[in-house]
């Protein structure tokens, strides 16, 4: 989808120095990749503290065969 976008070209020029990308468009896929993971993962941090642990669950359980 084409989309025209005011960048800051210091900005880009940098993270397609830095990424090594071939293209300014992979370079911001790829920004934009990184981006949308590290917001999932800050999402998981808020779960911290809120799951139940259960003191008797035996973890190596599943390790063994059966």
């Amino acid at each position: 989808m084409p989309t025209n976008l005011a960048l800051d070209p210091e900005l880009l020029d940098e993270a397609h120095r830095i990424g090594g990308h071939r293209t300014k468009k992979a370079t911001v896929s790829e920004a934009l990749r990184e981006y949308i993971l590290r917001r999932k993962q800050q999402r998981i941090l808020h779960l911290f503290g809120t799951v139940d642990y259960d003191a008797d669950f035996d973890y190596k359980a599943q390790r063994r065969r059966a």
